[in-house]
């Protein structure tokens, strides 16, 4: 399995950036996928995931309304687009895929951070 993510950067707050993660190694059309995050000092957390199939979505309460998961089956690849970005979006950004066992993969990550 290989996760390679990129599109990260430095933005100013109120700022969009579009990350992708292209994906490798396993049946990615059958499989869910997770975008995570982790800053300084906190502990990683889930910002959003999408079922295989893409129909449905889940995001945390706090990027709810500016942050939008996406898949490109086609592609294997899976997008997160971050709008209207605050400070307190700088963080590490991990693409994740669980596999049937419950075992998590992990890409490099990609850094973002949201200063003016």
């Amino acid at each position: 399995v290989q996760l390679v993510e990129s599109g990260g950067g430095l933005v100013q707050p109120g700022g969009s950036l579009r990350l992708s993660c292209a994906a490798s190694g396993f049946t990615f059309s059958r499989s869910a996928m997770s975008w995570y995050r982790q800053a300084p000092g906190k502990e990683r957390e889930l910002v959003a995931r999408v079922t295989s199939d893409g129909g449905n979505t889940n995001y945390a309460d706090s990027v709810k309304g500016r942050f939008t998961i996406s898949r490109d089956n086609a592609k294997n690849t899976v997008y997160l687009q971050m709008n209207s970005l605050k400070p307190e979006d700088t963080a590490v950004y991990y693409c994740n895929h669980r596999n049937i066992f419950s075992y998590d993969f992990w890409g490099q990550g990609t850094q973002v951070t949201v200063s003016s």
